[in-house]
């Protein structure tokens, strides 16, 4: 029997749309900083207790995360934009079908996941650049943490649908949750008891379980409906539509894995050429990358957090609700792009001087770094946001085709192509390029977008699908 609070009138549609977006958005900006500060945390503690090696032994086991949370925002994101939208246009049972075959398919692609990783552990770790030295550390951090990939889904897939249920709160205190216990059994397994890279490994999946175990507690207490593990099931025709509304995102992850491959090269080649040598700049683009992932994770946490939103309203064919939301988002993420950019450009060194010290031309380096490559930070939300609508608006070709500018169209033939010619200065320019080129295509696929849901909002015409139109 279905919850008669399905019927009632839903915020999504009626709230005024600012308070709307603080009361999604930023619970999910806030999972995405603690998720960011975690690792950055979790490093620290491997750098300074294991060492180098263990750095490594992390990164060369870390695209096996990355392609766990790509298929976890496939199924999570494409379960709750299918489902808002179904809810927005009141076809209450298709939305509950959605989310039983979301849910019954998060644990079978989770498992089978783990499977192949520890089959074929070995030959994946030398896939991702383990060297004799780090292959060891490797293995024994893989080993463990690959028990954790389908917890992984199961909290990073769950927090979308809770969200898409109208808990975003819960949704953070998942990821909360686990992140901190995470920190914590860092500091008792690496300090006090000497474990080593098993013990952050341990420690990892330890608090992945939590947030997992407190996602799935929460399934019987859906608002929306009542969820009986009896109707969990996948079902062909709803899967198909659930991995085209996901896909999107999960195109995003795989290529910013292949983006960081060909940064990490290029950097080493042509900085080889250089005044700086080949480890000063992978250094200072490793520190770079993780004052990015800051501001990725409020650009992404504010376009994750008004998802349900466009989706509902969508659905409800309230197309106005639908663009001031997009744009809202977009003047709040612009203007944090605006702080950020006044601290690159006028703070550099004091920034890089946080991440620990180095030679003189490791600081000129790293200036010209944070001052050229991270030029455009003001306008590098415009990309993630304009995808993130994209998919909560059933977008399909659209969504897709944004995924992959910024990173695979523009930013990783730059980076083969103008250092040819520039050297090592061709690296550095070749992002701001990428970001100019990837915001104008954003904007202006956006502008098409907003005129087609104006005409359909004059003629009172609805797309039922709205996937691949």
């Amino acid at each position: 029997m279905e919850n008669t609070k399905a019927n009632a009138p839903n915020p999504l549609g009626t709230a005024p749309i600012l308070p709307l977006i603080a009361k999604f958005a930023i619970p999910s900006i806030i999972s995405m900083l603690v998720s960011t500060i975690y690792n950055i945390t979790d490093q620290i503690f491997i750098g300074n207790v294991v060492g180098m090696y263990g750095n490594a032994a992390t990164n060369v086991a870390f695209p096996t995360v990355t392609l766990a949370v790509a298929f976890a925002q496939m199924i999570g994101i494409g379960t709750a934009a299918n489902f808002n939208i179904n809810m927005g246009a009141k076809r209450e049972g298709e939305a509950k079908k959605y989310l039983e075959t979301g849910l019954a398919l998060i644990p079978l692609v989770g498992l089978a996941i783990a499977a192949l990783i520890l089959l074929f552990q070995e030959p994946i770790l030398l896939l991702c650049g383990a060297t004799e030295n780090v292959l060891p550390l490797a293995k024994t951090y893989l080993s463990v943490t690959a028990f954790g990939i389908p917890f992984v889904l199961l909290f990073t897939s769950g927090s979308y649908i809770i969200r898409a249920d109208g808990s975003p709160t819960y949704s953070m205190i998942c990821t909360v949750t686990g992140a901190v216990l995470n920190i914590g059994l860092d500091a008792l397994f690496m300090l006090v008891f000497d474990w080593g890279i098993f013990g952050a490994a341990l420690a990892t999946i330890i608090g992945q379980i939590l947030s997992a175990v407190m996602c799935v507690a929460y399934l019987p207490k859906f608002k929306t409906f009542r969820l009986r593990v009896s109707d969990l099931r996948v079902r062909g025709g709803y899967l198909v539509q659930i991995a085209k509304l996901g896909v999107s995102n999960f195109v995003n992850m795989s290529i910013m894995m292949l983006l960081n491959i060909t940064l990490n090269n290029v950097l080493r080649k042509y900085g080889a050429e250089s005044v700086y040598g080949s480890d000063i700049p992978l250094a200072v683009s490793g520190v770079a990358a993780k004052l990015n992932s800051i501001l990725a994770s409020f650009a992404v946490g504010l376009a994750m957090g008004c998802q349900p939103i466009w989706s509902f309203n969508l659905g409800a064919r309230q197309y106005k609700r639908v663009r001031e939301t997009y744009v809202k988002a977009l003047t709040a993420a612009l203007c944090v792009g605006v702080v950020v950019f006044f601290m690159f450009q006028t703070f550099p060194r004091p920034i890089i001087s946080i991440f620990g010290s180095g030679e003189e031309l490791y600081y000129e380096f790293a200036e010209r770094y944070l001052r050229i490559y991270m030029m455009m930070v003001i306008i590098y939300s415009i990309q993630p946001m304009t995808v993130n609508y994209f998919t909560g608006t059933g977008r399909v070709k659209q969504g897709l085709i944004m995924s992959i500018t910024r990173q695979g169209i523009f930013l990783i033939p730059l980076l083969i192509i103008l250092p040819m010619f520039y050297g090592i200065d061709g690296v550095l320019y070749s992002a701001p390029i990428s970001d100019t080129l990837a915001a104008i295509l954003s904007l202006t696929l956006i502008v098409i977008d907003f005129r087609r849901l104006k005409q359909m909002e004059e003629s009172k015409v609805f797309e039922p699908g709205l996937v691949g139109v």
